[in-house]
């Protein structure tokens, strides 16, 4: 992926090392601490998560919501590290190509932050957790990651690739953009009134166009500034794939629960980011009325 010497956003918080929180071998939420196993059933449940991780701990845990919290002031990352100009200039990319999509709709594009963090850190939605990945929270519109993901996604899901990468922040920037559209809340406001299995349905259609969304971003940013190499689309396909419900299921116990999936599977993901890449539109990424995901 070409992408050195491109923009980079201000809009990219450091807050590597900042928190301040009590420590222990679990996690608190409500009151209480949450286990190691509870954090393994929200990483698989919550990969890619549009939905805010730390609401989803917090409600395993038997607590309430979590609230927001204070942050400390906020700072720039180290001009000498790569991996945050990386992202920096991924977020950039991303600004750019929203801000002339919003404009073309007759709209104007609020500009996400997004927030460095190692371990855990405080969010206008709870405590967010390396444990479940990186994660948009609604209600703040920041875009939280530890690095240490990129890490996570070549040992364990066998994938690498810079372009792969930027798919994880583009498809959290999809979340953004389903927000300032107001897709995300009515999805929130129709999953309250529905059965566990009709909710998670619902909430897979609202990842797959975040999916999408972030191949809409791919096909304009190669359009305007030519940032896709051999390989890469490859890449970001093999990363969908392997953050499918079915196929996350299937490795952690050995079989899938179709009725609790909550972002699709592989085959489902790798559709639909296709399907953004090659059209470009928003228009092509309805998830909502699509008959066949």
């Amino acid at each position: 992926m070409r992408w050195e010497g491109n923009r980079e956003s201000d809009n990219v918080e450091d807050r590597r090392g900042d928190y301040d929180g009590g420590g222990g071998g679990g996690f608190g939420f409500g009151g209480r601490s949450v286990g190691i196993g509870t954090v393994v059933v929200a990483l698989v449940a919550s990969y890619f998560l549009g939905i805010n991780p730390a609401t989803l701990l917090s409600l395993l845990s038997g607590g309430p919501a979590p609230v927001p919290t204070q942050q400390a002031p906020a700072h720039r990352p180290p001009a000498d590290d790569r991996m945050a100009r990386f992202v920096s200039t991924v977020l950039a990319d991303t600004e750019d190509t929203w801000t002339e999509l919003f404009r073309e709709r007759g709209g104007q594009y609020v500009k996400p932050k997004l927030v460095l963090f190692t371990g855990r850190t405080r969010t206008a939605c709870g405590i967010g957790q390396s444990a479940t990945g990186p994660f948009y929270c609604p209600a703040d519109q920041e875009i939280y990651i530890d690095l240490s993901f990129y890490q996570l996604m070549k040992e364990r899901f066998r994938v690498s690739g810079e372009f792969a990468e930027a798919y994880v922040i583009a498809h959290e920037v999809g979340h953004h953009v389903q927000k300032l559209i107001g897709i995300s809340d009515k999805v929130d406001n129709a999953r309250r009134r529905m059965s566990e299995a009709q909710a998670n349905a619902l909430s897979v259609r609202l990842e797959l166009q975040a999916d999408c969304f972030a191949g809409v971003w791919a096909y304009h940013a190669d359009r305007t500034r030519n940032i896709l190499e051999e390989g890469d689309i490859e890449s970001a396909l093999n990363a969908a794939t392997a953050i499918g419900d079915d196929t996350l299921q299937r490795q952690a116990q050995g079989y899938v629960v179709p009725d609790s999936f909550t972002h699709g599977t592989s085959a489902q993901r790798v559709r639909w980011f296709t399907r953004g890449i090659e059209s470009g539109k928003m228009s092509a990424c309805n998830t909502f009325e699509a008959r066949q995901l």
